[in-house]
């Protein structure tokens, strides 16, 4: 297992907003749904209590997970790197060599990608074959979705946009 995780600031500050979020609002309702809840009197067969229950159970995972990911986080600044070679926050343009088809994808963190806007977690299967690689390099992708031939058109940085529903 991976000690740290790259993220961006941006990815960054999206994960700490929310484990804020979860910690100082969601948690505060939830408490009053419980007692709430509970004040409906027999717990044993009171609905409105297990869903709370569960609710607070759900809200705690995903704190705890939050919480270990901005332990290992690693705020990297893709601006500062080279781009000759594919690399955290690289956009590559392929050509997928049976269909000729263009696509272009950027590399960040986990919690930031997002594959139908061009963004691919360093650790997907075609992230982890293209790391390292150059323009002009062809390879075979071993993806989920069987094997795909490409050739890399262009390794460059360009600011990353993200979606604000991360």
């Amino acid at each position: 297992m991976r000690d740290n995780e790259p993220m961006t600031k941006f990815g960054y500050e999206r994960i700490s907003e929310e484990l804020n979020h979860l910690k100082t609002v969601e948690r505060q309702e939830i408490a009053k749904e419980i007692e709430r809840a509970a004040d409906l009197g027999d717990l044993k067969e009171n609905a409105e209590y297990h869903a709370a229950k569960e609710k607070q159970f759900h809200t705690d995972n995903r704190i705890d997970e939050l919480s270990a990911l901005i332990g290992k986080a690693q705020i990297v600044d893709p601006s500062v790197l080279e781009h000759a070679r594919v690399s955290f926050g690289s956009t590559v343009v392929l050509c997928d060599l049976d269909s000729d088809e263009e696509v272009t994808y950027t590399i960040v963190g986990g919690f930031e990608s997002n594959p139908s806007a061009g963004l691919i977690s360093f650790n997907s299967p075609l992230a982890k074959q293209l790391l390292g690689k150059e323009e002009g390099d062809e390879f075979k992708a071993k993806l989920p979705g069987g094997t795909k031939e490409y050739e890399i058109l262009e390794v460059k940085y360009q600011e990353i946009v993200f979606e604000t529903h991360l």
